[in-house]
């Protein structure tokens, strides 16, 4: 008797990288990491928000050739964790509702278009893309099945994030929902090197004065 073996299922490998640079100069890549840390530190005790950047969102399960990279994304209702690629279906079937790009000089326009239409098809509430060469700054809400743009974004907070942005200097402000400004790295290790140094001499004043500040 001739036994007949059922061939084994090949396993869809879904790429971790589309092979693309993450930034193509150190202006886009300084705007892509304070956008995502400033964010992520922001949700940072809601266990439920995932903030991610340049990380492939696979929005069909077995099409690995329908994909994109966002600069940075948030999925409210994911929890937090590393992930090599973001795939809906696993996901809960959520699309992260907030999407940012970050333009470089090689974005073209018809790049832009696809991109966008990709978002809007797939489920991405809010959409956002600035241009930091130029500091143009575009925003575009989900109505239905459609993105419409958001006409002036200066004064504009996110509905789902509820940070607010500043256009109206040479470059984009962008404000947490406290009122404290996004920073960059660098700002943020300035202001920690600063609060060091003034608790410092806090602490020696107390003691000046008899005080032991470790009791306070």
């Amino acid at each position: 008797m001739n036994l007949q073996l059922q061939p084994t299922p090949t396993e869809i490998v879904y790429p971790d990288s589309d092979g693309k640079p993450m930034a193509e100069n150190t202006l886009q890549f300084q705007w892509i990491m304070t956008i995502q840390g400033n964010l992520d530190a922001l949700f940072r005790e809601d266990a439920n928000v995932f903030v991610a950047g340049d990380n492939l969102i696979y929005p069909k399960e077995a099409d690995i050739s329908i994909c994109q990279a966002p600069d940075v994304y948030v999925a409210f209702g994911r929890p937090k964790g590393y992930r090599g690629s973001y795939k809906v279906w696993a996901e809960g079937n959520l699309f992260p509702q907030v999407i940012f790009e970050i333009l470089s000089p090689n974005n073209s326009r018809t790049e832009m278009h696809n991109k966008r239409q990709f978002y809007r098809r797939y489920g991405a509430e809010e959409y956002y893309v600035y241009d930091p060469d130029v500091c143009l700054f575009e925003g575009w809400l989900r109505d239905g099945n459609r993105f419409v743009e958001i006409g002036d974004l200066n004064g504009f907070v996110s509905p789902r994030l509820g940070i607010r942005f500043d256009t109206s200097g040479p470059e984009l402000v962008v404000y947490k929902p406290n009122g404290e400004r996004f920073l960059t790295f660098v700002e943020l290790a300035h202001l920690a090197m600063t609060e060091k140094v003034r608790s410092e001499k806090l602490a020696a004043k107390l003691r000046e004065l008899g005080i032991d500040p470790d009791t306070l």
